[in-house]
C-alpha cells in the first residue's frame, strides 16, 4: 500500500511540475445559475483553434501565438458570446466566461452543435443522455426514472418488470460496471425493476458504454454506465415534493454561499424518495393480487459541492439505498447499500496539466430466506480511489490516470443440488491507464491502454484499446473500436433460474481448475476482446440514423458449479473433480447488430431500435444459451407537445421481445438427504421434492410486449413555481407476460397487469 500511495503522489507531482507558456484556457458557465456548461463551441478567431468544453465546462488551447484574437462561444440553449484577449509572450491567459440563457432553443442549433461534438469524438457504443431526454419516456406511476430509459438504448435487454436486470449486448449483470460520481454501485436496480437508484432530477449527464469503451474505464468486461449528478441550486432554494401510487419523494437544494461572477460558490441537494406499493396495491390494484406486488424501498441522497472561481471544485456525497420484498410464503428478500465519497478537480495556474480524482467507500449486503431456510448472503465493502490527468488542446486530448480498488467479499450460498459454497475474500486491483485522441482531416483516432494488477489473484492483464472514426461527410460517418478487458468479480446466479431476485457478488477465486478443455490455464481473471464497427448517418434534418455490428468474445469466464454433487474433502477425492468443485471455467461469445432511426424535429420526437443477438457458454462439456439469449429485441418511442407552450405531453412505448432460453423439467422425484448418514433408513423416510431437470436452457419461453403511455400537463406560477399532473398507464393492453414458472406448484406465474396511476408533483 505505501508504495502504491508513492506511486500516486509521484505522478501526480510529476503533471504539477509540467510547464508551457501561451496557453489559453478557462470554464464557461451559465450566468445565471452559475453552472458550468458542457458542448460549448470555443473558436479563436482567424486562427485554427477551436474546440469544445467538457463536461466541467473547462477548455484549452496551447502554444497560442502572442497576439490579440477574438474568442468566441457557441451554444444552442444560449446567446453567442465574444470577447477580445490577449496573449502574452511567456505567459498563460486563464479567464472565465459567463454565457445568458436564450428564452427560444432552436431546433437546427441544437442538431448542429450535435454534429460538431460527432466530428471532434469517436462515440461508438456510447448514448448520451440527459433528463430532457429520460423525460421523453412514458413513465411508470408519474416519475421517470433511468432504468426505463436503459431499456430503449441499442443491445439492452431487459429481463422483465419484476426481479429485472439489464443485459447489454451479451454481458450479464455482473459485467457492467455502474458508476454514481466515479463510485460503483454494485446493486443499481430495485426489485420491482421499474426504479432505479438515482434521482433523475439530479442527474446531469449519463452516458452508456454498450461495447469498446476507452482505456479510462476498467475491471468489467462487458459495459460501462456512467452517471454523473448535477450539483444543487447556487441562486436560491428549490423544491420539489412529487406523489403517486407507487412512490412519493421530496427533494430540496439550494446555495450555501450564492453564486457570483468571478467568485467562489457551494449549495447543497438532499434527496428521499420512499415506495409503498406493498401498501397501494391493496387500496388500488386489487385485481393485481397484492401479494404479487409486495415491494418497498428507500432512497436518501445528499450532496455538498464548493466551486472556486477558477473553475475548481470539490464535491462531498453520500447515499442510503434500500430494497425488500416478501412474497408470502416463498421467498423474503432484502437488500441495503450505504456509500459516500467525494470528487475533486484542479486547475492548476502554470501546469498544462488539469487533475481530477475521486475517493469513495461503500458497502452492499443482501439476503434471501426461501421455504428451505437455506442461508443465501452476499456482502461487499471498499473504497476506491482514482486520479485522472488530463491535456485537453483544442479538439484533442491527451490523458491518463491510475486507481486504486479494495474491496471485500462474504459470501453464502445453496447451488441447484444442495450443496453449501462460501467465499470470504480481501482483494485489492490496481489499474492505470492512457489515451490520446486526435483529430486530423476527416480522422478521429483514440489509442489506449490500460493495466491491470489483481493482488489476491497474483495476475496482472495488460489491455490494448482503439477506436477510430472516419468522417465521410459532415453527415455520414463510419466508425470502430476494439479492446481487450478483464474483471475479477464474479455473481452467484443459477443459469437454471429464468428470473433470480438473489444477485450475489464473490472475488474471483483462485481455486478455479487447472485444466480448461485440454489445454492449461494461464490466469485466474474473466476475460474478453471487444470488437464493434458501424455508421451513423444524418439522412435529413432531424433524421438520424445508427447501425452497429459486434463481437464480444469471452475468451475465459468464472461460475459457480452447478454440478457440484460432493464436498471437495478428503472422503471424496476419489469423486470425479467436475462433481466436487465449487467452480468451473467457461468460454462465450455474444454477437449481433444494432440498428436506431431517431427523429427529433419541432414538437415531434421519436425513437426506433432494432437489435439482433447471438450469445452462447462451453462450459467444458456442453454448449448453451444463457438465460438472457434474447434474439428479437425492438422498441418503438414517441412523443409529441400538443400545445406551442409545451405545457402538455403525450408519450407512447411499445417492446418486443422474443422468448428467453429456460430450462425444462422432465421429472419428479423423491429427494432424500441421508442426514443421518448410514443410519438413514430409506424406507420410512420422507424425502423432498426433487426435480429431474432436461438439457439446460434447450426451451424458450414465450415472447414479451407491452404498451406504456403517458399523457403529461403542466401549470407555471409566478416565481419558477409549477404544477404538473400525469396519468400513466403501464401494459396498456393487459399483456400476460411469464415471469416465471413454478416447478413444484406446476404453475405460471405473470409480470405485471395493467396499472393505471396518476401522479402530482409540485416544484418551488
Amino acid at each position: 500500500m505505501r508504495f502504491t500511495l508513492l506511486f500516486f503522489f509521484a505522478i501526480m507531482a510529476s503533471a504539477l511540475l509540467q510547464a508551457q507558456t501561451n496557453d489559453v484556457r478557462g470554464v464557461v458557465f451559465d450566468s445565471e445559475s452559475g453552472a458550468p456548461i458542457t458542448g460549448v463551441q470555443v473558436n479563436l478567431l482567424n486562427s485554427k483553434y477551436t474546440g469544445l468544453t467538457d463536461g466541467d465546462g473547462f477548455f484549452n488551447f496551447t502554444a497560442v501565438p502572442p497576439g490579440r484574437y477574438t474568442i468566441g462561444f457557441y451554444h444552442p440553449d444560449f446567446d453567442s458570446l465574444s470577447a477580445n484577449i490577449q496573449v502574452e509572450a511567456g505567459k498563460n491567459l486563464r479567464q472565465n466566461f459567463y454565457m445568458k440563457k436564450k428564452v427560444v432553443e432552436l431546433q437546427t442549433q441544437v442538431i448542429r452543435t450535435r454534429n460538431q461534438r460527432r466530428n471532434r469524438e469517436v462515440l461508438i457504443g456510447v448514448t448520451t443522455l440527459t433528463p430532457k431526454e429520460i423525460g421523453r419516456l412514458p413513465s411508470v406511476g408519474g416519475e421517470p426514472d433511468l432504468i426505463q430509459y436503459l431499456q430503449v438504448l441499442p443491445g439492452v435487454v431487459f429481463s422483465g418488470d419484476q426481479g429485472g436486470q439489464l443485459y447489454i449486448r451479451g454481458g450479464s449483470p455482473v459485467m457492467n460496471k455502474v458508476l454514481l460520481d466515479g463510485m460503483t454501485i454494485y446493486n443499481p436496480f430495485h426489485s420491482i425493476g421499474l426504479f432505479s437508484v438515482f434521482e433523475t432530477d439530479l442527474i446531469k449527464s449519463t452516458d452508456v458504454y454498450s461495447a469498446g469503451f476507452n482505456a479510462e474505464y476498467g475491471g468489467r468486461i462487458s459495459a460501462i454506465v456512467d452517471v454523473k449528478t448535477r450539483d444543487g441550486d447556487l441562486t436560491r432554494f428549490r423544491g420539489k415534493v412529487a406523489v403517486n401510487p407507487f412512490t412519493s419523494k421530496v427533494l430540496l437544494e439550494g446555495p450555501i454561499k450564492k453564486f457570483k461572477q468571478g467568485q467562489g460558490s457551494s449549495s447543497y441537494a438532499l434527496s428521499y424518495r420512499n415506495s409503498y406499493l406493498r401498501q397501494s396495491s391493496k387500496l388500488l390494484y386489487q385485481y393485481a393480487d397484492p401479494d404479487k406486488l409486495p415491494y418497498t424501498f428507500g432512497d436518501l441522497y445528499g450532496k455538498m459541492s464548493f466551486n472556486g472561481s477558477t473553475g475548481s471544485y470539490l464535491k462531498l456525497f453520500g447515499f442510503r439505498f434500500q430494497d425488500r420484498v416478501a412474497f408470502p410464503g416463498t421467498t423474503e428478500y432484502n437488500w441495503r447499500s450505504n456509500g459516500f465519497g467525494t470528487k475533486f478537480m484542479i486547475v492548476p495556474d502554470e501546469s498544462k496539466t488539469r487533475i481530477d480524482g475521486f475517493l469513495t467507500y461503500s458497502d452492499y449486503l443482501v439476503r434471501q430466506i426461501e421455504a428451505d431456510q437455506k442461508p443465501r448472503s452476499s456482502g461487499i465493502s471498499g473504497f476506491n480511489v482514482g486520479l485522472n490527468f488530463s491535456y485537453p488542446n483544442g479538439k484533442n486530448e491527451f490523458r491518463y490516470g491510475a486507481e486504486i480498488n479494495g474491496f471485500r467479499t462474504d459470501f453464502e450460498i445453496y447451488n441447484p443440488n444442495g450443496r453449501y459454497i462460501t467465499q470470504f475474500e480481501n482483494t485489492t486491483e490496481i489499474g492505470g491507464y492512457t489515451f490520446y485522441r486526435v483529430v486530423k482531416g476527416r480522422w478521429i483516432l483514440q489509442p489506449g491502454f490500460r493495466g491491470m494488477f489483481y493482488a489476491s489473484l497474483g495476475n496482472s492483464s495488460l489491455e490494448p484499446r482503439l477506436s477510430a472514426k472516419y468522417n465521410i461527410s459532415k453527415k455520414l460517418s463510419l466508425k470502430m473500436a476494439a479492446g481487450v478487458y478483464s474483471q475479477n468479480l464474479m455473481s452467484a446466479v443459477s443459469d437454471r433460474d429464468v428470473v433470480n431476485l438473489f444477485y450475489g457478488f464473490l472475488s474471483g477465486p483462485d481455486n478455479l481448475p487447472n485444466n480448461f478443455n485440454g489445454q492449461e490455464l494461464q490466469h485466474r481473471l474473466q476475460k474478453a476482446n471487444h470488437f464493434v464497427g458501424g455508421l451513423e448517418w444524418d439522412v435529413a434534418e432531424g433524421h438520424n440514423i445508427m447501425i452497429e455490428a459486434y463481437l464480444k468474445d469471452f475468451t475465459q469466464i468464472t461460475n459457480i458449479n452447478r454440478d457440484k454433487l460432493f464436498d471437495d474433502d478428503l472422503r471424496n477425492q476419489d469423486k470425479p473433480v467436475r462433481l466436487r468443485q465449487d467452480y468451473i471455467v467457461e468460454t462465450g461469445q455474444a454477437s449481433g447488430a444494432d440498428f436506431r432511426y431517431k427523429y427529433e424535429m419541432g414538437r415531434w420526437y421519436l425513437w426506433a431500435v432494432y437489435s439482433l443477438t447471438f450469445v452462447n457458454r462451453f462450459d467444458g462439456n456442453i454448449t448453451y444459451n444463457p438465460v438472457f439469449d434474447r434474439r428479437h429485441n425492438v422498441n418503438l418511442m414517441g412523443s409529441v407537445t400538443l400545445d406551442k407552450k409545451q405545457s402538455t405531453m403525450f408519450t407512447v412505448r411499445w417492446n418486443y421481445g422474443s422468448g428467453f432460453p429456460f430450462t425444462q423439467t422432465q421429472g419428479f422425484y423423491e429427494k432424500l438427504t441421508f442426514s443421518r448418514g448410514i443410519s438413514s433408513n430409506y424406507t420410512s423416510t420422507n424425502g423432498d421434492l426433487g426435480i429431474h431437470y432436461g438439457p439446460i436452457n434447450q426451451g424458450r419461453l414465450p415472447s414479451y410486449h407491452r404498451l406504456d403511455a403517458t399523457l403529461q400537463k403542466k401549470w407555471k406560477r409566478p416565481m419558477g413555481r409549477e404544477l404538473q399532473a400525469t396519468f400513466t398507464c403501464t401494459n396498456m393492453y393487459n399483456r400476460d407476460n411469464i415471469f416465471y414458472f413454478d416447478r413444484l406448484r406446476f404453475r405460471r406465474v405473470d409480470q405485471l397487469p395493467i396499472l393505471p396511476a396518476i401522479g402530482l408533483n409540485y416544484s418551488f
